[in-house]
């Protein structure tokens, strides 16, 4: 699981609804763009914070050590055809964030998890 929590920038709500609109109608292009990167599932989620609104993005990835992760990114950073040009792009534009140089979105550290079993 990759978690991370991207800023929302000021007056880019809307435009990130529409964004993750965007991508679910683009089902296929986006079946093959998450099946690049050993993605099985993805869910965004968005919060309003005092801070401002944040989309709390969850990646579960194909059963790979750690260090897979690692290369599943700097694959996507350097990724440059259309579909993952437009959807970093949009990244980028949305959140501040360029997923050029953060293929992760911003550093996060796991505080607690728990699990049944």
């Amino acid at each position: 699981m990759v978690v991370r929590a991207f800023p929302v920038l000021p007056g880019k709500e809307q435009a990130a609804r529409d964004f993750a609109a965007a991508v679910g109608a683009r089902r296929d292009e986006t079946g093959r763009f998450f099946k690049r990167y050993g993605v099985t599932r993805e869910s965004w989620h968005l919060q309003k914070t005092p801070q401002g609104a944040f989309i709390i993005v969850v990646t579960q990835l194909g059963a790979a050590p750690g260090l897979e992760v690692q290369v599943q990114a700097q694959a996507y950073a350097s990724a440059q055809d259309a579909f993952d040009r437009w959807f970093k792009d949009n990244v980028r534009e949305l959140c501040g964030v360029n997923p050029d140089e953060q293929p992760l979105g911003p550093p996060t550290e796991t505080l607690f998890d728990w699990q049944t079993g």
